[in-house]
């Protein structure tokens, strides 16, 4: 009985459950996480699109950039750089003997005029030479003396039997007169008179050659006494050089000016033709400074530049460019034409503004930091609302430190933003709140 009726329950159950109809999904339940990742993917897809056609929009605030206008102005085309006022000459102390410093007089950064001591130095290698010139002048004096003394000796005697030949002859020539005359009167015969005659002539003859030897003799003594007086004043000058080069030993300023440094301690050994110091000449000052190598074709000397210092405007001239670079710089020197300022100072800093050309007529704009990140080839633009900024691309020429010459791309009254473009990123347009 019992288990038919839980048989009957059973069979009751099934049948009422399998009457009961199961409900259906609808689409986009079934479908909806292919949906979405659909809808993530076209959005992506749009996103890239727009990304490559560059047509991205930014909104930015207008307080946080820079508007200008493009105007027609003049240009002047400059280069604007730092310098270092430095003197207008420098002047090098070298010694010109060696030797031990003995002695230093004047401090780093005394004030000298000409001819002030600075060191003295002692060389006592130099002092022996000195003494060896000095022994060697005083024994050619000497030697020159008695040789002098000789040759006047010489010359007296020679002169003497000069004199005493023309005497000689003189008498013969008497005699001969004499014998002449007593021949004819027959006191004398004619052997007597040839013999006479004969002993004229060869005392003619012999005084002839003796005043021949004494002409040659005393051409011969002042030939030998140049030449000794050449010696003995190529002695005396060795001497007096010798001398002098003590005078070396004291170093002394070459000109007036300022010792800005002196590189030698008391006892230390100096070289001969070493630097020790310099001398800078105060009288006047130059500016020194360095620029790109970009520039390094259009600075010639004579360019004009000038420094602004206090609202006072002091003209400047290129003097001196050095064409050789190094580190992608160049170096140039630029002298005051006209006044100065008043407080120069060795190595104070002015800024020079180094004309490169005369002023012209132009498209300019200010300049900014655009140029650095569009590299000067585009810009923004602004609308004629000014809400709105479109990259537009441009030209740009010659540049200042304030200005850049536009080529293309622009007009005058154009309105551009210049600064600010840290922040944009790489949009085509900018809405401007």
């Amino acid at each position: 009985m019992n288990n038919s009726t839980q048989n009957n329950t059973f069979h009751e159950s099934r049948d009422s459950s399998m009457d009961i109809q199961l409900q259906k999904k609808s689409f986009l339940r079934r479908y909806r996480y292919p949906l979405l990742a659909g809808v993530a993917f076209t959005l992506f897809l749009l996103y890239v699109i727009l990304s490559v056609s560059g047509g991205r929009k930014q909104r930015i605030d207008g307080e946080k950039i820079t508007i200008a206008e493009v105007t027609e102005d003049h240009f002047l085309d400059y280069v604007d750089a730092e310098g270092v006022v430095q003197p207008i000459l420098t002047i090098r102390l070298n010694t010109l003997e060696a030797g031990i410093v003995k002695e230093i007089v004047a401090e780093e950064g005394a004030t000298l005029q000409r001819d002030d001591l600075i060191l003295t130095l002692q060389n006592p290698e130099l002092e022996r030479v000195i003494e060896e010139e000095q022994e060697e002048w005083e024994r050619q004096r000497i030697l020159y003396q008695e040789k002098k003394v000789e040759m006047e000796q010489k010359s007296i005697l020679l002169q003497q039997q000069a004199l005493q030949a023309r005497y000689e002859l003189s008498r013969l020539e008497k005699d001969l007169y004499l014998g002449e005359e007593e021949f004819r009167m027959g006191v004398k015969s004619k052997a007597q008179l040839d013999v006479q005659r004969e002993e004229f002539d060869y005392k003619t003859k012999s005084t002839l050659l003796q005043l021949e030897g004494l002409k040659q003799d005393s051409t011969a003594t002042l030939l030998r006494r140049e030449l000794m007086d050449k010696e003995l004043e190529r002695a005396g000058k060795n001497a007096a050089h010798a001398r002098s080069r003590m005078d070396n030993l004291v170093v002394t300023a070459t000109t007036g000016g300022q010792l800005s440094f002196l590189n030698v301690t008391p006892g230390q050994r100096v070289g001969q033709s070493e630097n020790i110091g310099e001398i800078k000449v105060m009288d006047n000052f130059k500016i020194n400074t360095q620029l790109s190598e970009y520039y390094i074709d259009r600075l010639t000397v004579g360019l004009p530049a000038s420094v602004t210092y206090q609202g006072t405007r002091f003209p400047l001239r290129v003097s001196k460019v050095v064409p050789e670079v190094r580190d992608r710089q160049f170096r140039l020197d630029l002298v005051f034409t006209n006044d100065q300022p008043d407080n120069l100072r060795i190595g104070k800093s002015y800024r020079v503004q180094i004309e490169l050309g005369q002023p012209e007529t132009a498209m300019v704009m200010p300049r900014g930091d655009f140029f650095q990140h569009s590299g000067g080839q585009w810009i923004y633009k602004l609308n004629s609302k000014g809400d709105k900024a479109v990259k537009t691309p441009i030209t740009i020429g010659r540049q200042n430190p304030v200005q850049y010459e536009i080529l293309s791309g622009l007009e005058p009254g154009d309105r551009v933003v210049v600064n600010g473009y840290a922040s944009f990123g790489n949009v085509d347009e900018l809405i401007i709140k």
